[in-house]
């Protein structure tokens, strides 16, 4: 032994996998330094069909595998091999009186519980069948004991393994094998935490006594919010596929540019939630989280050059999110102005190539067009906040017309647009908005006056004939007084102010038609 490494070798393994990726090139890579394989069910029959001697673990316990698999490693002469330290005398006469051989080497993966409940349809005793006892307790047992064992809980610490019983003669280093152990306590952890959440999953309309946040670290990145805050970025995700995650931002690719940023991913997933809310072609650009413009259109380059007709000033060094795959006719529109990111759910090969050719615009691919359900965690001094995420969506029959003019089909549809832009504007927030494109933009204010007066004071196109939104209910009647003052046509509100017929008084008054949508969205 070398006491600097605490070099340990390896003799034999036990194998155990639900996701075989990789594992017959690795068992074959084992073999080749005389370690002895010990393995069960399909993974034992997956590694003899490939050629690599294996001895079952039934051979090991005395006991043959039973209850459809539900039993087969819980056995003294696993978990003794396993947990006896090799440097205890009393552990090491145990093991000799009781015929326990060492296991210096476990690699195990979990039943897919995960993947499983993702699926929609599942039922309970399907996803009951997929919660792993065995492997869990196999993982914990070697890690628990990692100056003697080695334990390897993902293909993706194979090519590691390997990569030090070659540098070191078939052996381990103790910094290697207590990287791993900690690795398999956080992947036990995750996994109990979502069987956790499953169970208290019903009813829906309540939040759990207890809840955790399962988050793998993804990148390192350059800074926070301020070159002088680190940060990196972490995933977690309820939706899975064989490959892995597969929605929300943090599971985005990146075709070109450099790096993201934090405020890269902060901006991007304001845009992306935005462009989500839309059936039709859709495209947003957002800055500091804010839309700065967003267009509906039969083309996406069509709802690019809406969106940057509401503020091109704003639009330059902004975030552009599209609900569709990008031609190329709309890469090269979006492509005239300097954009930070541009994020869609596919990008044709010559839009791609069009795109590519900007070295500061960083290209995002999307893996899903789902929003990630479940719920909203906002970190404060001592606590989390948690909330479900702000699914509404306003159909035309809950609209309710409080004024003496009735709205007309188009100030209706251009109501409905306006409000769902609304919904992802920073509150105080205010849309003026024409049927399919936003006109005008006041957002986070402390005052809503004061977010309708800039919103109208900073729309490039007239605000004459526009409809406006307002996340919340107006306090007084001065809102709609100052945006009459502009010329527009009709309001779409919450209502529920104790105010509410002064403030319709003074849209009929202007000769206004307003809406209650009895539902408010507040955004901080």
């Amino acid at each position: 032994m070398n006491s600097e490494t605490n070099l340990k070798p390896i003799k034999r393994a036990l194998i155990s996998v639900s996701n075989k990726t990789g594992v017959i090139e690795f068992v074959k890579a084992l073999r080749s330094f005389g370690i002895e394989i010990i393995s069960t069910g399909g993974t034992a029959k997956s590694l003899r069909d490939a050629g690599v001697e294996v001895r079952d673990v039934s051979d090991v316990t005395g006991f043959p595998e039973m209850m459809d698999g539900r039993v087969k490693t819980l056995h003294p002469r696993v978990h003794g091999a396993l947990l006896g330290q090799r440097e205890n005398a009393t552990h090491v006469s145990a093991m000799n009186e009781h015929g326990i051989e060492p296991i210096d080497l476990v690699a195990v993966n979990l039943y897919p519980f995960e993947e499983t409940v993702s699926r929609s349809g599942v039922t309970e005793p399907e996803a009951i069948e997929q919660i792993d006892i065995g492997g869990p307790s196999m993982l914990r047992s070697a890690a628990k004991n990692f100056n003697d064992v080695v334990v390897v809980a993902s293909p993706h610490c194979y090519d590691r393994v390997l990569a030090e019983l070659k540098t070191n003669n078939g052996s381990t280093t103790l910094a290697l094998r207590r990287e791993l152990a900690g690795d398999v306590f956080q992947r036990t952890a995750a996994y109990d935490q979502t069987i956790a959440a499953y169970f208290a999953a019903e009813p829906a309309e309540k939040l759990p006594t207890k809840t955790s946040i399962n988050l793998s670290k993804v990148s390192d990145l350059r800074y926070g919010e301020n070159p002088h805050q680190i940060a990196a970025l972490y995933r977690t995700s309820s939706k899975f596929s064989s490959e892995g995650c597969v929605d929300g931002l943090a599971n985005a690719h990146l075709l070109s540019g450099k790096e993201m940023s934090f405020n890269n991913y902060v901006d991007a997933d304001a845009a992306w939630q935005l462009v989500c809310d839309f059936a039709d072609p859709a495209c947003a650009i957002i800055k500091h989280t804010n839309p700065a413009g967003v267009g509906l259109g039969q083309s996406l380059v069509e709802s690019y050059k809406k969106a940057l007709a509401t503020d091109p000033v704003s639009a330059f060094g902004g975030i552009v999110a599209f609900n569709r795959p990008v031609d190329e006719e709309a890469a090269t529109e979006a492509s005239k102005i300097f954009t930070e990111v541009i994020i869609a759910p596919d990008y044709d090969p010559a839009a791609l190539e069009t795109l590519q050719k900007k070295k500061n615009l960083r290209v995002l691919k999307m893996p899903s067009v789902e929003l990630p359900a479940g719920l909203e965690y906002r970190q404060i001094s001592g606590g989390v906040l948690v909330q479900s995420r702000d699914s509404h969506k306003l159909d035309k029959s809950q609209l309710k017309v409080v004024t003496t003019r009735q709205p007309t089909e188009a100030e209706v549809n251009a109501l409905l647009f306006a409000w769902t832009v609304c919904k992802h504007t920073k509150s105080n927030a205010i849309v003026y908005a024409i049927e399919g494109q936003t006109v005008g933009v006041g957002a986070g204010q402390m005052s809503r006056v004061d977010s309708v007066k800039i919103g109208a004071m900073r729309a490039q196109l007239s605000i004459a004939g526009s409809v406006l939104a307002s996340d919340a209910f107006f306090p007084f009647r001065d809102g709609v007084d100052e945006a009459a003052k502009s010329g527009i046509t009709a309001i779409i509100q919450p209502g529920g102010s104790v105010r509410d017929e002064e403030v319709i008084a003074a849209a009929n008054e202007h000769g206004l038609a307003m809406v209650f949508t009895g539902i408010r969205h507040f955004r901080h």
